[in-house]
């Protein structure tokens, strides 16, 4: 029986909004600003920073990151990233081991509880005209085309998973569920993965 759906995203694809619906429809628990300030708690770092780091790699130069060797300027020392990391899985583990069935928004759940057979995990996308067109009637318009917005986000996450899982982020073998939420619409999405969720 599963007990833990886990919800990756495209940047403006609706996910989190999915994630939401669906704990409030199976009447489950819901971590992602949550999940978010116990990991803040933990490491000390600011919530803001949290947000950022915990899903994205450094927007600074990407293919430094991409390359960049794990651990801090002294030997055997954590960077800030790895220490955030670190305290981020140990959050995300705990949050499985409650007798509590939950839906979990990203940050690499799906990799962290790989060894459960008590996880959905599901992924949202949608073309980059929808999300562009979302990420800007929710955030409004900004300097930069909302597509460039929407690329660098993906980058940056896409950067993130491989440093920290190994795998390729997005890619269909990821997860048991991969939707389109332009295709499908948000409610059916919704409505699929909790009657698929009830079933297993």
């Amino acid at each position: 029986m599963k007990k833990i759906i886990t919800v990756s995203r495209e940047f403006g694809s609706g996910g989190r909004t999915i994630a939401r619906q669906i704990a409030e429809k199976l009447n489950l628990a819901y971590y992602d600003k949550e999940l978010v300030k116990q990991v803040a708690t933990e490491t000390g770092f600011h919530e803001d920073f949290v947000e950022q780091q915990g899903e994205y790699a450094t927007s600074g130069n990407w293919f430094a990151y991409a390359l960049s060797q794990r651990g801090g300027p002294l030997p055997n020392m954590l960077s800030a990233d790895d220490f955030l990391w670190a305290i981020q899985r140990k959050v995300i583990l705990e949050i499985a081991e409650k007798d509590e069935p939950c839906v979990i928004v990203g940050r690499c759940a799906d990799y962290i509880l790989r060894d459960r057979d008590d996880c959905l995990n599901i992924f949202i996308h949608a073309p980059m005209d929808a999300r562009a067109e979302r990420i800007v009637r929710l955030y409004g318009e900004s300097d930069k085309p909302a597509e460039k917005r929407l690329e660098d986000k993906d980058k940056r996450r896409r950067l993130y998973y491989k440093r920290y899982t190994g795998r390729d982020w997005g890619i269909s073998q990821n997860y048991h569920l991969s939707l389109d939420s332009q295709a499908l619409g948000i409610e059916n999405c919704v409505d699929i993965v909790s009657e698929l969720f009830k079933k297993l």
